[in-house]
């Protein structure tokens, strides 16, 4: 330990244990994040405690993963750090992307305001006083859940895989997608293209921001759902003219093309001219008609390509499955650091991140 009058104190072994300005060496934020990423924080700082021998307050670990989350986030928006890989390193030098929205439980403003009431009834008949930091109390969502996005890169085979979220509207992810589809070097690939659910506000983004693309995909699993809900309509659900019908369409739309199928909907469409199953079809062939250059399986197939959205479906269950634990409510901006910590983990850069933390 040193001190000098215009530095003050300064103990060389704080800095070599990364614990300046924390508290906490990196291996005790490294455990407690991972801890804090698969368990409530309550039992995940229990784990914790009995894991390590520290003993940390309720509130203190929660702190510490939700900042380290915050901390990955600024990085990762700041393009100090992202995908450990590019497209040099892609099978077939073939990027894939894919984009979606998953629904994340959040605090109400009501809900806020509830325990905040309680919370002073409970100290009052305590006599104890108020701990709450002094500005204006957080503010609560407007609904009990919302929307976050999701875009996700990866290659054919997988081996390479990066995934990054927010709570921000569509715009936000385009702006998202751009940032980190640069990192990568997608303008670079041999080969890119998309694999979504067909959303207008997603391919959208990626017309505006990754104009790039080689070709977007609609997800066959997305279209199988929509004529499978038509089939029910039309013949009711779990019969056998039912299943018949709609594997029917879908064997012309993997096997012959989409216009293929729209055109065998029309001699349907004719049939019904009116009622509900008229609707159906006829909402059917205008989802389709939207996305034929999407749904052209047959040729994506022959080429090799993924027709299924697999990869960013997994990606948005990793992300948000800590977040959707029962009996959970998230501020957006807590949501956003697990989706963060989750980000590294599942994109395989948990080991990078805590490496540069311990040499920093």
């Amino acid at each position: 330990m040193y001190w000098h009058k215009e530095h003050g104190t300064i103990c060389p072994a704080d800095y070599f244990l990364g614990i300046v300005g924390e508290g906490y060496s990196r291996a005790v934020r490294e455990l407690a994040c991972s801890f804090g990423l698969e368990k409530a924080f309550v039992p995940s700082g229990e784990l914790f405690t009995k894991s390590t021998s520290l003993v940390i307050s309720k509130s203190a670990f929660r702190e510490l993963v939700l900042r380290e989350g915050r901390r990955v986030e600024m990085a990762i928006r700041q393009r100090r750090y992202g995908p450990n890989w590019t497209w040099e390193d892609c099978t077939d030098r073939t990027i894939i992307t894919g984009a979606d929205g998953v629904m994340v439980p959040t605090v109400t403003e009501t809900q806020k305001r509830k325990r905040r009431e309680t919370e002073a009834r409970k100290r009052t008949e305590e006599g104890r006083r108020s701990t709450r930091r002094p500005g204006r109390p957080r503010k609560g969502a407007d609904g009990d859940y919302k929307e976050f996005k999701l875009v996700s890169f990866y290659d054919p085979d997988k081996s390479h895989k990066y995934a990054v979220g927010t709570s921000g509207n569509h715009h936000a992810l385009g702006r998202i997608m751009r940032r980190e589809a640069r990192k990568i070097g997608i303008d670079q690939a041999d080969l890119s293209y998309s694999v979504t659910d067909g959303a207008e506000w997603i391919a959208k983004q990626y017309a505006a921001q990754l104009p790039m693309l080689d070709l977007n995909i609609l997800d066959y699993y997305h279209l199988r759902d929509h004529v499978i809900a038509a089939s029910h309509v039309l013949y009711g659900e779990g019969t056998k003219q039912s299943v018949s019908w709609r594997e029917e369409m879908l064997e012309l739309a993997w096997n012959r093309g989409s216009l293929v199928m729209l055109d065998k909907l029309g001699n349907y469409v004719r049939r019904h001219r009116s009622g509900v199953k008229h609707d159906a079809l006829k909402s059917l062939r205008a989802y389709v008609a939207k996305r034929v250059a999407m749904t052209d399986y047959p040729t994506f197939r022959e080429a090799g390509y993924d027709c299924g959205s697999g990869p960013t479906e997994s990606f948005c269950g990793c992300l948000t499955r800590r977040l959707k634990g029962r009996g959970m409510r998230w501020d957006r901006d807590h949501a956003e650091s697990i989706m963060a910590l989750g980000s590294l983990y599942y994109s395989n850069l948990w080991n990078d991140y805590w490496q540069t933390q311990h040499a920093a």
